[in-house]
């Protein structure tokens, strides 16, 4: 997987950007998503705020933000199209391999980690397994999508070795 990172704020160290790197790669595998891009955007509350806005008309910060990327064109061609034409094949390949973006709110990140009562390294992993679900289809408007994606979230961060304190 190959992930562009960002860092708006200037705050975020070394072994949060390796961490958040690690564990979408790790998420990924687990999700057979190994072949894809995204992008991570660590920002202030404010930033959050503004993107807040203007993407979900919500009127406040949020920890984290997924904006998943779906192509406006359907291209699809049939498996024997594809074999008779590996070029074909491959161009569609990386077409479809951009999911999405994530802006993280690192201040969210503390905020949220002190009141829940766990490290912000925690936070963080949580954050970013969390918005990688969503640009990857998952989400948790049922209770019966919660209880899925909720569980492959628990899973990766603990399998990770990012468990709840």
């Amino acid at each position: 997987m190959y992930v562009e990172m960002i860092d708006e704020t200037g705050q975020v160290s070394e072994d949060i950007k390796k961490q958040t790197l690690d564990l979408l790669e790790f998420a990924a595998q687990k999700t057979g998503k190994e072949n894809k891009e995204m992008a991570v955007t660590f920002v202030t509350n404010e930033r959050s705020h503004e993107l807040n806005l203007e993407y979900r008309d919500t009127d406040r910060p949020t920890d984290v933000i997924s904006l998943e990327y779906k192509p406006e064109v359907d291209i699809s061609f049939d498996e024997e199209d594809l074999a008779e034409n590996p070029e074909l094949a491959e161009m569609l390949e990386d077409f479809d391999s951009y999911i999405g973006e994530l802006f993280i709110s690192i201040d969210k990140a503390k905020e949220q980690a002190e009141e829940y009562g766990h490290s912000y390294e925690r936070e963080m992993g949580f954050l970013a397994v969390h918005g990688f679900l969503h640009i990857n289809g998952y989400d948790h408007y049922t209770p019966e999508e919660e209880k899925e994606m909720f569980s492959l979230q628990e899973e990766i961060l603990t399998a990770y070795g990012l468990k709840r304190q």
